[in-house]
């Protein structure tokens, strides 16, 4: 396990839990996804309205839970990941503006070029 920040873990290759959470993501963002949520709330109602035992109405609940728990883990490493990338970005404009006012180009403008396709990287 690491405490690392997502976007420092690995090197120019994301990791399988990066890759992972990326395909999550872009599931969760998905109609599709909306839809299974749809489902599984309209479950909860049924089993609640329904004549069934605590036992089960509880189970509901906690699975709800667990979902709700998991979107919120995926949700915050999606947000690090970006805050990360938008953070680079930023440094890499600032270098290359300085370099500008200095005179020619360097390493900060080829920072910056690798800079704005970061969030595809990440």
């Amino acid at each position: 396990m690491t405490t690392q920040h997502p976007a420092d873990r690995g090197g120019p290759r994301p990791r399988k839990f990066d890759r992972l959470a990326e395909k999550a993501s872009n599931f969760t963002s998905s109609p599709a996804f909306f839809g299974f949520c749809l489902l599984v709330v309209a479950g909860v109602v049924a089993v609640h309205f329904a004549d069934v035992s605590l036992k089960w109405k509880i189970f509901a609940g906690e699975c709800m839970t667990a979902v709700t728990l998991m979107l919120l883990a995926l949700l915050k490493n999606s947000e690090l990941r970006s805050e990360r990338a938008l953070q680079r970005k930023l440094d890499a404009i600032a270098a290359a503006l300085l370099e500008s006012q200095e005179g020619e180009p360097g390493k900060a403008h080829e920072d910056l070029k690798a800079a704005i396709r970061l969030e595809e990287e990440t």
